[in-house]
């Protein structure tokens, strides 16, 4: 097997998803330029050394439709020799994509691969609505049917430090997430105070992180069109605003504890447990259109080009978790991939963890027994944002550049949680 380089990563900036700054800009333009960017500081790499291109996506629809992949090719200007494919893994597309290429890079089918991952999550809201949608039809399906779902591994006991409450056998064996959200805070004990603390901690370190520029790095910079609504909230697909740049992304918030604790529950949210609801827009990711893209090589390959690669792709990993606590997937799959590397958690400097909530990231940090100090040190999805298909590789740009801008941690920790109960986790390594 060859080892295999990230060589960079790289991202648009996040928006509100369907009303924000890339509510009437095309987001398959949006990938392709964040490639078109990613390749240009890396010239060194001909393009047409790349295999093969995966770009990972969940909704897709309007302009996401079809061979998403090769229309980010096509629009990019990669050559008709660059092959692709699009890669659905629900919240962890965009790193099952990077997967894909590493492992092509490290099995000798190609020396460079290309990876992405992109997201519209206001199209993504738009279709997940109304009875008739063929999603809706399966999760009823499901729910009614997939009674083996409806309880726990084998072997839970033996990856979790808390018992499968039992009163979540009368829950749907294939809930939305902000309830798995709520059913995991019940689960671990959770109080509404900690997970709102754990809410303003993400936005405040990511607000820190821009005003020292430590996204200059990550962040791809658009010059876009801002986009016109309409008096019910809805973009204008007629009408365009004045140009302007988009360069940071738009959730960001400087909130307050007492700001926090305002908000109330998530509609729709239940309690099996017969407890308290405490999840809220607050303490949950926000929904986001973006785009994200990464280069991987061969060693050989970075030797003869004097690459300076950003990490060295180490083990990679997927788990598969009770629905019901959608979120603790993040955990056994971490476990697998620092196995497979043959490390211990004691050995990662720095972690990612995706935010979707506040709960499940907590439990992630508890159960992993990872110092919270080394965990998403420059904000996190709560604040940056979750377009659905492209955070995984955010991640792991977040990830090899701020190892990069340290210069003193060996191994990193990326990892997801994914809907429908799985997980993903990719474990990295500096080089030197």
């Amino acid at each position: 097997m060859k080892s295999v380089y990230l060589v960079d990563a790289a991202r648009s900036p996040f928006a509100r998803g369907g009303k924000g700054k890339l509510a009437s800009t095309r987001m398959d333009e949006v990938a392709a330029r964040v490639v078109q960017a990613l390749l240009a500081r890396n010239p060194s790499i001909d393009p047409y050394e790349i295999e093969d291109f995966a770009v990972g996506n969940v909704a897709g629809g309007g302009e996401l439709s079809g061979l998403l992949s090769n229309t980010i090719s096509r629009i990019a200007g990669l050559p008709p020799e660059v092959s692709s494919v699009t890669v659905n893994r629900q919240c962890g597309s965009s790193m099952q994509a990077l997967h894909m290429a590493a492992r092509a890079v490290m099995t000798g089918a190609g020396e460079v691969a290309l990876a992405g991952g992109v997201e519209r999550m206001g199209t993504a809201i738009v279709r997940a609505a109304g009875a008739d949608n063929p999603v809706t039809r399966l999760h009823e399906r499901v729910n009614a049917l997939s009674e083996a779902q409806k309880r726990p591994a084998p072997n839970h006991a033996e990856l979790f430090s808390v018992p499968f409450p039992r009163y979540l056998s009368d829950s749907p064996a294939y809930p939305p997430m902000p309830q798995t959200a709520q059913n995991v805070a019940e689960t671990y004990n959770l109080s509404r105070a900690e997970m709102d603390a754990f809410a303003l901690e993400s936005h405040s370190k990511a607000d820190q992180a821009y005003r020292a520029g430590r996204y200059d790095t990550q962040i791809i910079p658009l010059d876009i069109q801002e986009p016109v609504f309409d008096a019910e909230g809805k973009v204008d697909p007629f009408k365009q605003g004045p140009a302007m740049r988009f360069d940071r992304d738009e959730c960001i918030r400087v909130s307050t504890p007492e700001k926090l604790a305002s908000l109330a529950p998530l509609k729709g949210v239940v309690s099996y447990g017969g407890k308290e609801i405490n999840i809220t827009a607050g303490n949950s990711c926000p929904t986001n259109d973006g785009a994200s893209a990464a280069l991987l090589v061969s060693e050989e390959r970075a030797r003869a080009l004097s690459l300076k690669p950003l990490l060295r792709i180490v083990s990679m990993a997927v788990a598969g978790v009770t629905p019901q606590l959608m979120g603790i997937g993040t955990i056994p799959a971490s476990h697998k991939a620092l196995k497979r590397a043959g490390l211990g958690v004691r050995d990662v400097g720095l972690a990612e963890i995706n935010e979707a909530f506040a709960s499940q990231s907590i439990v992630t940090v508890r159960e992993l027994g990872l110092d919270p100090g080394i965990v998403n040190v420059n904000g996190g999805s709560i604040a940056l944002g979750h377009p659905l298909g492209a955070s995984g590789i955010r991640l792991l740009a977040a990830l090899g550049h701020e190892m990069r801008r340290r210069g003193d941690v060996r191994y990193g920790l990326a990892t997801m949680c994914i809907g429908v109960g799985m997980g993903i986790a990719t474990v990295v390594e500096a080089v030197e």
